[in-house]
């Protein structure tokens, strides 16, 4: 690459935006990261910068400090569990919305990557309320004036080893990745591979904008 990765990453709290963050740290094309949380992601590095702020809706606070940056790995979500649609739709669909409107306005030529999951419906017209709410995110994602937009579509991920953020029940589960992985790969793949392809998306760039568990494990191992 001629120029680094500089990458905002959202979500560092949680299980994958912790993976991500963890594997752009040990990468050497990523030269700086920003991450913005609600509360303290407990990490530290030379390359990291923290910013803590609570209403992703208004950006307008912290937009001087938006600038300048080529990537955005958008690993924010919630469960719908429990959750009506009207509601689900303010904290997935129009908040992600929103803070890439800002963001694309302050970096168009910014590769954003967002993660919604396997599943999720681009016909926004079926039976799954969050599949319709992700189909409808990713696809009006692709609609802003970014250099490139990508929807990564991962199932079940294995952790990073030393992370805090995972669910507690996975390391009854995680000795039986490798038999789970070689039985069906196209739902079983690792935070690492999640990371990996998202700066090869942002460096080298993808065919598929849409991109599932396969998808990912294939260009997380391409190299320029």
């Amino acid at each position: 690459m001629s120029n680094k990765i500089k990458v905002i990453i959202t979500g560092s709290t949680g299980m994958v935006g912790e993976g991500v963050l963890l594997e752009c740290l040990q990468h050497p094309d990523v030269e700086s990261i920003l991450v913005i949380n609600r509360r303290p992601c407990g990490v530290t590095h030379p390359k990291l910068k923290e910013i803590i702020h609570i209403d992703f809706f208004d950006l307008l606070p912290i937009e001087s400090q938006l600038s300048g940056y080529n990537a955005c790995f958008f690993c924010a979500g919630v469960s719908s569990v429990g959750m009506k649609e009207p509601e689900y739709t303010k904290v997935t669909y129009e908040l992600t919305m929103s803070f890439a409107q800002s963001l694309s306005k302050l970096n168009p030529d910014m590769t954003f990557c967002y993660v919604s999951g396997a599943g999720t419906d681009s016909s926004e017209k079926g039976r799954m309320m969050w599949a319709r709410v992700k189909g409808k995110t990713e696809n009006d994602l692709m609609k802003l004036q970014f250099k490139s937009v990508y929807a990564f579509r991962p199932a079940f991920m294995k952790p990073i080893k030393g992370q805090k953020n995972a669910p507690s029940f996975y390391k009854y589960i995680l000795w039986l990745y490798p038999v789970l992985h070689a039985m069906s790969p196209q739902y079983f793949g690792t935070l690492s591979d999640v990371g990996l392809a998202m700066i090869n998306c942002t460096a080298l760039g993808a065919e598929k904008k849409v991109l599932e568990a396969k998808d990912i494990a294939g260009l997380a191992r391409e190299t320029s």
